[in-house]
């Protein structure tokens, strides 16, 4: 291929048009959103870094959270993503049948996340932990805690909505692959977000 053919191609790719960057526009859209989503993460997360390091104490998490329940939640969120890497790739054998059964999978293990996080926030709440405030006397702790994880908590929510909505559409098969993947997409972006709150927050 001489260099004007190669220039061509490049230019062409830039354009955009119906597929910019070898992707179709959905899915461009969706990694755009994963990125600008990932970097707030990483703007809390290091905020969360800053405080702590900035305060002359800190809790002990091994004292306040049962570490042994939040890899119970931890392991929970990773077993979703391998369903959820089951249900993409049946959909892309065409088993509608197949990818209901491990989108309903997925949706459980969302709404068995969601339980436990509900149940720790309850636990926390009922000692006194504000976000304000709380029993440990280092009150931008109980704040980091709430807005972190609350914040995570809402993308699952969103993600268990959105899986909802396509198992329905592929109990009906009116979903394409491409539909599964994208809400694959978003719910594996979940759980890595996870991993980095449960390294950074809960074991560190």
């Amino acid at each position: 291929m001489n260099q004007a053919a190669k220039s061509a191609g490049i230019e062409s790719v830039w354009r955009g048009g119906i597929s910019p960057f070898a992707v179709s526009w959905r899915k461009l859209m969706m990694w755009l959103f994963i990125i600008t989503d990932g970097l707030l993460f990483a703007g809390l997360l290091a905020g969360y870094g800053f405080v702590r390091l900035a305060s002359p104490r800190w809790p002990n998490r091994a004292e306040i959270f049962h570490l042994d329940f939040i890899a119970l939640m931890t392991f929970i969120l990773i077993t979703s993503s391998a369903t959820m890497a089951t249900a993409v790739g049946a959909a892309r054998q065409g088993r509608p049948k197949t990818v209901v059964r491990f989108l309903l999978l997925t949706i459980l293990g969302g709404l068995s996340f969601l339980g436990c996080q509900a149940y720790e926030w309850s636990k926390l709440i009922g000692e006194g932990a504000r976000l304000s405030t709380n029993p440990w006397g280092v009150p931008l702790f109980s704040a980091a805690f709430f807005i972190i994880t609350g914040f995570h908590g809402s993308h699952v929510l969103t993600g268990v909505l959105i899986l909802s909505i396509v198992a329905v559409r592929a109990l009906r098969q009116r979903v394409s692959p491409e539909g599964v993947e994208l809400a694959g997409l978003y719910w594996h972006f979940v759980d890595l977000v996870w991993v980095f709150i449960f390294t950074l927050f809960y074991l560190i």
